[in-house]
């Protein structure tokens, strides 16, 4: 698999869950209750199995993880799909859902495509690039803490300790806390407008797609402990621009 083939195999994949997911969007449709409370809906489960068929289609053996059908994560090449990553948002009619897909190399996110289909932007990475719309993309240059613009998706999937470490980042220690952001908020800071996403409770499906993309723009990722993101962690994400603010995020979430 070479960079350009993989990367112009996700734009196409990108394509089609905007279709689908657009076909759906701000339209009355059943909404359902997974084991876990969160909600699922036809869009969801449509893009998945659509990109499922077009990934193993075309590359057969290669393992394939989702989050509405599941799957294992291989010692190859592994896909691993978020088919709407905000549901919350996208049957609420909000237009930050997305749909993420990763390439796992090794077990380790190696690509990752950020899919934002009702702003028509695409955000893809690997190595050191990022692209949104084909166009490069690069983090900001905070370096501190007071100056950043801090996102997550809701301050209730913070409990305990966490909730009180993530209170005292997003109230009193950043200059701008934004809510209600899921995937995009990481497209974001890939893109320079957001400095730092505190998130955790998340799932490998998750985050995998995110990695990349905000690495490839310059950035850093790692859980609350400062160990690498990889399909065993504890579920909590520090992405900042810059090592110096990432370090910084650190030292207030990282004994939480």
């Amino acid at each position: 698999m070479s960079p350009m083939d993989t990367c112009s195999f996700l734009e196409s994949l990108g394509d089609e869950a905007r279709i689908l997911a657009l076909k759906h969007f701000r339209t009355r449709f059943h909404i359902a209750t997974k084991s876990d409370d969160t909600p699922v809906t036809v869009a969801d489960r449509e893009i998945e199995r659509r990109l499922r068929e077009l990934i193993l289609s075309r590359y057969p053996l290669h393992d394939l993880v989702g989050e509405e059908e599941g799957g294992e994560i291989g010692e190859g090449i592994t896909w691993v799909i978020d088919p709407i990553d905000g549901t919350k948002s996208f049957v609420a009619g909000l237009p930050l859902f997305g749909t993420l897909v990763a390439v796992l190399e090794n077990r380790l996110p190696a690509y990752g495509m950020i899919e934002v289909p009702a702003l028509h932007e695409r955000w893809i990475g690997y190595g050191n690039h990022t692209v949104l719309n084909w166009v490069p993309c690069k983090v900001s240059r905070c370096t501190h803490l007071g100056d950043a613009r801090l996102c997550t998706t809701d301050p209730e999937i913070f409990v305990g300790e966490a909730s009180e470490a993530f209170s005292i980042l997003s109230r009193r220690t950043v200059r701008i806390s934004r809510f209600g952001t899921d995937c995009y908020g990481y497209a974001l800071l890939a893109s320079g407008h957001v400095d730092l996403v505190a998130e955790a409770g998340l799932e490998i499906y998750d985050v995998a797609a995110l990695i990349p993309v905000v690495r490839g723009a310059g950035g850093v990722v790692t859980t609350w402990s400062g160990h690498p993101v990889n399909e065993r962690f504890d579920g909590t994400i520090i992405a900042a621009a810059t090592s110096e603010l990432h370090a910084e995020a650190l030292r207030v979430l990282g004994h939480a």
